[in-house]
């Protein structure tokens, strides 16, 4: 019995052919593109050999271009940090406003000096410190032959004229009443004050509390001289008419 031969299955094999169409429409469109480059750049180079200058005219355009967005970027960094400053500025105020309000105090000032190992020159150049560092201007010694009875003469913080007249004294030397009529009769007419003090390491007689009463003279003892200078009482001009302190009715009252 003769068995016939069988026929191997019939494959399909995919064909890879060479597509002549698709490779010609690809080198043409190369030629295109590397005919348009070389066209540009021989017409960019017969421009520069004909117009030289039109380079540097470029080459300005490119930089100031630069250099504008660089500025622009450091223009909205600042803008940035000002807008944050700002901010930080107007939360530091809001809190400041909502913060209850505390009057201020003067301060006591650790100031030690020892009137009594002072000259009649050192006392009254240390009085004039004392105006200058409360706030007076033009304080000034001029205490001397011929003073006429001032001593220290400065202006107040609020514009008056200020005339002292310093009597270093021993505690067993009280300031009598002919010291004050002295005075009383030179810082008003002739240095024309607008506040009068006498000062003293010593204390007054009751004669001359009186006449220092009915004149307007503003008189500092020791106490009260203390208290000045370790900033515990107020300035003399302060209880001087016109002066606001509190707690002061006559005029020439010790502190």
């Amino acid at each position: 019995m003769t068995v016939p031969p069988q026929r191997a299955p019939f494959v399909k094999r995919r064909r890879y052919g060479f597509d002549l169409r698709s490779t010609a429409l690809f080198f043409l469109f190369l030629a295109v593109v590397v005919s348009v480059l070389g066209l540009a750049a021989r017409v960019a180079a017969s421009t520069v050999e004909r117009r030289p200058a039109w380079v540097f005219v470029l080459a300005v355009i490119a930089v100031a271009g630069c250099l504008g967005l660089r500025r622009r970027m450091r223009v909205a960094g600042v803008a940035r940090r000002a807008a944050a400053a700002l901010d930080e500025a107007a939360r530091v105020a809001a809190q400041e406003l909502q913060a209850p309000a505390v009057p201020r105090q003067r301060a006591a000032e650790e100031v030690v000096i020892d009137y009594d190992a002072l000259t009649p020159e050192e006392f009254e150049e240390a009085i004039a410190a004392l105006c200058d560092r409360d706030g007076c201007s033009g304080a000034e010694v001029v205490g001397g032959a011929g003073d006429l009875g001032a001593d220290v003469m400065a202006v107040t913080p609020d514009g008056r004229r200020v005339v002292i007249q310093c009597k270093q004294y021993g505690e067993s030397h009280r300031v009598g009443s002919q010291d004050l009529q002295r005075f009383g009769g030179t810082c008003y007419t002739v240095h024309e004050a607008d506040v009068a003090v006498l000062v003293s390491t010593s204390d007054f007689t009751a004669p001359a509390m009186e006449y220092a009463e009915q004149c307007g003279i503003v008189c500092v003892d020791r106490e009260a001289l203390e208290a000045w200078t370790d900033g515990t009482g107020p300035r003399p001009w302060e209880i001087a008419p016109g002066g606001g302190a509190a707690g002061w009715e006559t005029v020439g009252a010790r502190f």
